[in-house]
């Protein structure tokens, strides 16, 4: 563990938040934790403070832009570093949806999480950081931005957005001592996921396809995402910025 590093995870009450403010509790003295869920917030700290990390929860949502300045400034102030920024908070909607299909309520749902939950985030930390002239921000795409087999066009495009957010601020802020990548999963067993499996016409076959198209023959875990998220918020990757790191088992490549 680094006894001075702090590091934010947003959407940490579940899934591949909680896992990586799991594991970021061995890279970093402290561990804030924001998310809407507060039972999932309680069990997350629970688990940070198990391995040996200090963990700070934050019950907000990531559309608030006035929160997330709020809880930075208060974090820079009592700690004087915000050194790491992993922006896992997300959302989907059920899928095969198209451009017809989705309705306004979930483009704009889905763009205010995804997408501006991303932005509200990195311009709350971005401030300590390049002050400090140091960070990591680390951001939450997708591999379907690369590669859809259709359907879900609001997430898919949400997912691409945070892509291009991520390799034009990695630009930006390279001169400030800042580095900016991003992580794209394939299919991961979170409970998005199960939920996004269990609303299908068909749960098995759309299992069974998933399944085919991980070369490796499996689902991921988020422990695998958040072993890769934290990589490029390390010291390790120093030389790292702008770069899409695709966690999917094979799937962008197949």
């Amino acid at each position: 563990m680094d006894q001075d590093k702090v590091a934010i995870v947003t959407g940490a009450g579940a899934g591949i938040g909680q896992a990586t403010a799991h594991a970021m509790a061995k890279r970093a003295r402290t561990v804030v934790l924001v998310d809407r869920n507060q039972d999932g917030l309680a069990r997350t700290a629970a688990m940070v403070r198990e391995a040996g990390g200090e963990a700070l929860t934050h019950h907000s949502d990531v559309t608030e832009v006035g929160a997330a300045e709020d809880i930075a400034a208060q974090i820079a102030d009592q700690h004087g570093r915000i050194d790491i920024l992993a922006t896992c908070a997300g959302i989907g909607v059920p899928g095969g949806k198209t451009v017809l299909t989705h309705t306004d309520e979930e483009w704009h749902r889905v763009f205010q999480v995804n997408v501006m939950g991303t932005v509200n985030w990195m311009k709350a930390c971005l401030p300590a950081m390049t002050a400090a002239r140091r960070g990591a921000i680390v951001t939450v795409a997708s591999q379907l931005a690369f590669n859809s087999g259709g359907g879900a066009a609001a997430y898919i495009a949400s997912k691409g957005a945070v892509v291009s957010l991520t390799k034009t601020s990695a630009v930006d802020f390279a001169k400030d001592g800042v580095r900016i990548n991003a992580v794209a999963p394939a299919v991961i067993d979170t409970a998005m996921s199960r939920a996004s499996r269990d609303g299908a016409p068909d749960p098995d076959a759309l299992q069974a396809w998933r399944l085919s198209r991980h070369p490796v023959g499996r689902i991921g875990t988020p422990e695998e995402v958040a072993s890769a998220i934290c990589y490029l918020a390390s010291d390790e990757a120093s030389f790292i910025t702008g770069t899409v790191l695709t966690v999917d088992g094979g799937w962008t490549v197949a």
